[in-house]
Formats: structure tokens, sequence, C-alpha cells
């Protein structure tokens, strides 16, 4: 179970990432490209996800990953329920969509330090 510490303790340490309050959404940048958004509950999670796997994603766990608000669907983009994943788990998802966002130079620096 995670929940938002554990969303800003990994997305924080990660290079160029920022947080940011937008209309009581808990946000995480790279510049101004948004890799991840807390809900005002802090229930659910939004993320940077490949359009074209999402479906798939949520359809093989529909009790965790929930497909994004109408407005968002034509975005890279996903949500989860917090309570329903583990730390290992978001953590990888947090790093995989914070790739999505920098450049990639950044991103393979930062994860060949990571073994």
């Amino acid at each position: 179970m995670s929940d938002l510490a554990d969303v800003r303790r990994i997305a924080l340490a990660l290079p160029r990432a920022y947080e940011a309050l937008v209309r009581d959404y808990v946000k995480f940048r790279v510049g101004r490209l948004v890799f991840a958004s807390v809900s005002p509950d802090e229930t659910l999670l939004g993320f940077g996800y490949p359009k074209e796997a999402r479906d798939s994603l949520v359809a093989g766990d529909p009790e965790t990953f929930v497909m994004p608000v109408t407005s968002d669907l034509r975005y890279n983009w996903v949500r989860l329920r917090l309570d329903r994943v583990d730390v290992p788990e978001l953590t990888d998802l947090l790093v995989d969509a914070w790739t999505m966002c920098v450049p990639k130079s950044v991103a393979a620096a930062y994860l060949d330090g990571v073994d």
C-alpha cells in the first residue's frame, strides 16, 4: 500500500523533478511536463503511460488501474488507486513516467546509476 508520502519521496529523488500544487492536485513535473499527479483526496495517482498500452493495463487489473478522465484521454496518461500498489511497483511506474519527460541522456544517466 502506497500513499502521497511515498509518491513524493520517489518522485522528488528523480533528477530535474519538482513539486507543484495546482487546483488542490499535487503534481510532479519536469520543466512544464507533468509526469505524476495525486488527487486532492490522495487516493488516486495519475501518471504518464503510453496511450497504446493503457487499455490492456486497465483491463488486466481494473481494481488497481483506472482510465483517465475524458479530458485527459488524448494524453499519455492513466490513473491508479494508491492503496492497491506497493512501493516497488509505484517506484517502477513513477520512474517510467518520469523517463517520458526528461531528455534521453538524463534518463540513461539516472538508470545507469540505479543498479
